[in-house]
């Protein structure tokens, strides 16, 4: 069985500080109530020699009863700042800290990052340009499908934009990528695929990946453009998502079909932003207000001209009532178009007077009337 890369927090044991959470509070709490800072700084001295277990017989790393776990760096970095606080003022705003991230979750309505603990969350990407060299391959995943997205993309959307047990569509699924990574976040998601063999493939490959969260992953055959979602979603129980995901072709760069509904066939550029308008259209509807679409795509190069089918694409979405949040530009360094070639696409673009395709957006959409 594959598993994919951990969630926050899970790391491996010697990565992590167990300790008793009743005990630790109070811990806390009594040196909130040290009347001096050299006081404070002893007995926060004594809580990092018990975490370093050079202290084993302290309180706070009883077993018994329940217990809170900390990732080992950041919670004796946090210990270190409130020693290095040069009054005692700073100190208890630190160490006030420190305890609310105990006893308390805060997070915002559409993700589950408890953000008074939000240095745990290094994983989660807050930049707007990711610099990712490989595709993950783990588990399910396989990077034979042409065009494909990588899974950190859908991973990174859920992570900031859904929480466990929230609804993920995406129309433009192909072989299953969105749908492997619902299932390893526990969220439930529902793809659409023209292609019935494509559509066949992604369900094997999101069947072989574990479901340890129960969620649904469903692919249905179909045409995104003249789809009824609001009935999709009704027949499994619902009437509305809660993160929109596309990563539709970019245009005619690969030809996934002979369908002439297919994107990628589209006759002009003209006609396939009319259809992606289209599948914006039908999707809409079924996000929750103040939820988030994000769209996958790339620009093109035709007949000596830089198309910015990207912005082109996200012109259309800001004419469908949403707020433009954010624009991301990642990185590839591997495509199977250009695999092997680097020096033959160089001279290519000292002749033809362009820069070589390294970069794709992220375009990050918030749907309107929730502020």
């Amino acid at each position: 069985m594959g598993t994919g890369p951990p969630p926050p927090f899970c790391l491996p044991e010697e990565d992590r500080i167990a300790v008793n959470k009743a005990c630790f509070i109070q811990e806390l709490s009594a040196c909130l109530e040290t009347p001096d800072l050299d006081a404070l700084r002893a007995r926060i001295r004594a809580i990092r020699e018990a975490l370093a277990g050079l202290r084993p017989d302290h309180a706070c790393l009883t077993t018994c009863g329940e217990t809170i776990s900390f990732r080992r760096d950041i919670l004796l970095a946090e210990l270190e700042q409130i020693l290095e606080a040069r009054t005692l003022a700073r100190a208890r705003h630190y160490l006030r800290r420190l305890r609310a991230g105990c006893s308390q979750v805060r997070t915002n309505p559409v993700n589950d990052i408890n953000l008074l603990r939000w240095k745990e969350y290094d994983e989660v990407l807050t930049d707007s340009l990711w610099m990712i060299r490989r595709r993950d391959n783990s588990g399910a995943h396989i990077g034979s499908y042409w065009g494909n997205f990588v899974p950190q993309i859908p991973r990174q959307m859920m992570l900031r934009y859904t929480r466990k047990g929230e609804w993920v569509l995406d129309p433009f699924v192909g072989s299953g990528t969105t749908l492997i990574e619902c299932r390893r976040l526990g969220r439930n998601g529902l793809g659409v695929e023209l292609n019935p063999e494509v559509a066949g493939l992604a369900r094997s490959l999101i069947a072989a990946e574990p479901n340890p969260f129960d969620v649904a992953s469903d692919v249905v055959v179909g045409d995104s453009t003249t789809l009824d979602f609001g009935a999709l979603l009704r027949e499994r129980g619902v009437e509305r998502v809660q993160l929109l995901l596309m990563h539709p072709p970019y245009h005619d760069i690969i030809r996934f079909s002979q369908d002439p509904r297919d994107l990628s066939n589209a006759p002009s550029v003209d006609q396939f932003l009319e259809m992606f308008g289209e599948v914006v259209e039908r999707t809409s509807p079924v996000l929750d207000e103040g939820r988030f679409l994000a769209v996958v795509i790339g620009d093109k190069y035709a007949q000596g001209e830089w198309i910015p089918l990207g912005f082109y694409v996200m012109t259309e979405v800001l004419k469908r009532g949403y707020t433009l949040k954010s624009i991301v530009v990642k990185n590839f360094e591997e495509t199977r178009a250009k695999r092997q070639q680097q020096e033959l696409w160089r001279y290519r673009a000292l002749v033809g007077g362009f820069y070589v395709f390294k970069h794709e957006y992220i375009l990050l959409f918030r749907k309107k009337g929730c502020e």
